[in-house]
């Protein structure tokens, strides 16, 4: 939730919310990432998948909309997971579509479109686009591209949120998310900037600057695209969260919200420079 505009109760107790949550899965993201097994990291993003996806049919069925909740949530994992198969994910996602539209057949609610229109959309929206971290991970010095990206990311809306609650006063887009501004937006990509110069130097130190600012300033404008498309979604639904998870963060969707559109946007940028084959 980021680029929010004043008058949130106790801005201050929610930022140290924030810090605090911060403050313990840091240190464990960055040995999942670099010290431990990569199938550690593999079988993150697989729970991240189920837990998410988990989370946008709850949405869902609380606001009365119908979903195939437990069969969505399996097809979600098996459509990431095929990202770590060469090939897979394309036919994957075509297998999971095929099984979704032919659950209307096996429930006898052949009118009913919506079940599968909605589970579809958290097989792209989820299952698809999370398949892309471990893609990331498969490239050279994957580890630290990792890291990279969640720690422009988190910078990046940390900055947006901050001052976005603190100075922002022009609406970004008062239909999808009133609260979101364009100073928060601004302050977004600066630090999504800031942060990329020397996480890359640290991280990635191949980088060339003006690749390393180019993604800074990708995730910066990615990472608010993804925002926006899940304050569409809560919105439609009249949801504030995801879910409670994290304190100061919402669901564990909350925090992917930003990710799920910069982590391909990352991956194909390395892949168009030629920095992570």
């Amino acid at each position: 939730m980021t680029m929010m505009m004043p008058g949130r109760d106790a801005p201050e107790r929610a930022v140290v919310k924030r810090l605090a949550s911060a403050a313990v899965l840091i240190p464990v993201f960055v040995w999942v990432v670099l010290g431990a097994s990569p199938w550690v990291f593999r079988l993150v993003v697989l729970a991240a998948a189920a837990v998410a996806s988990w989370e946008l049919f709850a949405m869902f069925e609380r606001a009365g909309r119908s979903v195939y909740r437990r069969l969505g949530v399996v097809l979600a994992v098996a459509v990431t997971a095929s990202f770590l198969i060469p090939g897979a994910p394309v036919p994957a996602l075509a297998a999971a579509a095929g099984i979704t539209l032919s659950a209307r057949l096996c429930t006898r609610r052949l009118a009913a479109g919506e079940p599968a229109a909605l589970t579809l959309l958290a097989l792209v929206y989820v299952g698809w686009m999370l398949g892309h971290a471990l893609l990331l991970q498969g490239l050279r010095d994957g580890g630290a591209l990792v890291v990279f990206l969640v720690g422009v990311t988190w910078v990046g809306e940390s900055a947006a949120y901050l001052i976005g609650s603190l100075l922002g006063r022009h609406r970004l887009a008062p239909v999808i998310s009133p609260r979101k501004t364009v100073e928060g937006s601004v302050a977004q990509v600066l630090a999504s900037l800031g942060a990329a110069l020397p996480l890359a130097a640290w991280l990635l130190p191949g980088w060339p600057f003006l690749a390393a600012a180019g993604a800074g300033i990708l995730l910066g404008v990615v990472g608010q695209i993804g925002d926006l498309a899940e304050s569409a979604i809560k919105r439609s639904v009249d949801a504030k969260d995801a879910g409670a998870l994290i304190p100061g963060h919402g669901g564990a969707l909350d925090r992917l919200d930003g990710l799920l559109f910069n982590t391909p946007a990352l991956f194909y940028y390395a892949r168009l420079l030629g920095m992570g084959a």
